[in-house]
């Protein structure tokens, strides 16, 4: 009886398809998380790690890069585009705004031996990896003779 009494009131045909108009409407309204920007691909080796990510728009000077032991802290802003004045959205999904983003490494790294570069958009961070955290072979002495 309610469903009925919402659509003769033209309140709500379609249960599903409102949910889903909310569901958008709520995803445009809010902007990403700092969890979620930038995304990154970390992969590492015995003697380094290696971070990526894609932060097109953004000045490489405000980017903010700190080192503490196997934690790899990223900051940075970018501003919003800037309108004419008699201009207005017509759609507007990219981000902007302040980030932070901390990504634990499988290992403590050298932190005055890191560099970064900035390519094409694209952030990229080389770590070696601390001396001594690196494994160690060790001999095996025999006792007999």
């Amino acid at each position: 009886m309610l469903w009925s009494e919402l659509e003769r009131f033209g309140k709500l045909n379609d249960p599903w398809k409102e949910f889903e108009r909310m569901r958008h409407a709520l995803a445009r309204a809010s902007t990403a998380s700092t969890a979620d920007f930038p995304l990154v691909n970390v992969w590492a080796s015995a003697d380094m790690a290696t971070i990526t990510s894609e932060i097109p728009g953004i000045d490489p000077g405000t980017i903010d890069v700190s080192i503490i032991e196997n934690l790899v802290t990223m900051r940075g802003s970018r501003g919003p585009e800037e309108l004419g004045k008699n201009d207005q959205y017509h759609r507007k999904e990219r981000w902007y705004g302040q980030f932070s983003k901390t990504i634990e490494l499988p290992f403590a790294v050298e932190s005055n031996k890191a560099v970064a570069t900035f390519a094409k958009g694209v952030l990229t961070i080389t770590l070696p990896r601390a001396e001594a955290d690196k494994p160690r072979k060790i001999t095996i002495r025999s006792d007999q003779t």
